[in-house]
């Protein structure tokens, strides 16, 4: 049973900057927009799709143990644009809601059901707050934010935050957010760096380290 870790935070919060201290052969790299990543290095494991299909059989085949999700957000976007502008002849709005929670929702079982125990996939995605300032996870439809709740699915999840003089990230909820981890797992609040994440969760559960 594989696991996956939430990561959510604001545009720049950083996000994809958590990723730099991973060795370039460390890491299977899932670039869903295909954008620049902000820092120098390339990872030697990168795929560019935003297809769920393809999504789950490179993971299954990847060569590491710890793949990035990046930003998986944008999945549900891309079926959204796409089944909106053409929608299939009978389909209606209705439909294409429930295609897009279906899929999110069988992707996240997939990384549960289908890969090695020593497996780890880190979602990253972005936030948004509602009016009483509640802060979760940017998703499309009412199906995965009220029905679903992707959050309650996933024992470890971490918001980045940037305060203009540094990033890092927050380990449990200040009671407005969906931030969780086991106790006594991390402190409050950690460096931005995923590799010290993915070494900490690795020896929290007794994982093999982050070597085929």
């Amino acid at each position: 049973m594989g696991k996956a870790v939430l990561v959510y935070g604001k545009s720049g919060s950083g996000k994809s900057r958590s990723l730099k201290n991973f060795a370039e052969d460390e890491i299977f790299l899932i670039n869903v927009i295909k954008k620049d990543l902000p820092f120098r290095k390339k990872f030697k494991y990168e795929i560019a799709t935003t297809d769920y299909d393809k999504i789950k059989n490179a993971l299954y085949k990847m060569p590491t143990k710890v793949a990035v999700i990046d930003d998986a957000g944008y999945l549900q976007t891309s079926m959204f644009m796409k089944g909106h502008s053409s929608p299939k002849k009978g389909s209606t709005t209705f439909d294409l809601y429930n295609n897009i929670g279906d899929e999110f929702w069988g992707l996240l079982n997939f990384i549960k059901d289908q890969l090695n125990d020593d497996v780890i996939v880190y979602i990253l995605m972005h936030e948004t707050s509602n009016d009483y300032g509640e802060v979760k996870l940017r998703t499309i439809g009412k199906l995965l934010d009220e029905k679903v709740c992707i959050e309650g699915l996933c024992t470890i999840v971490l918001r980045c935050i940037s305060d203009g003089t540094r990033h890092y990230f927050r380990t449990q909820t200040d009671g407005n957010d969906i931030s969780k981890s086991p106790e006594e797992m991390f402190d409050l609040e950690i460096e931005n760096d995923l590799k010290f994440v993915d070494d900490t969760v690795r020896e929290f559960y007794g994982m093999k380290n982050n070597k085929k």
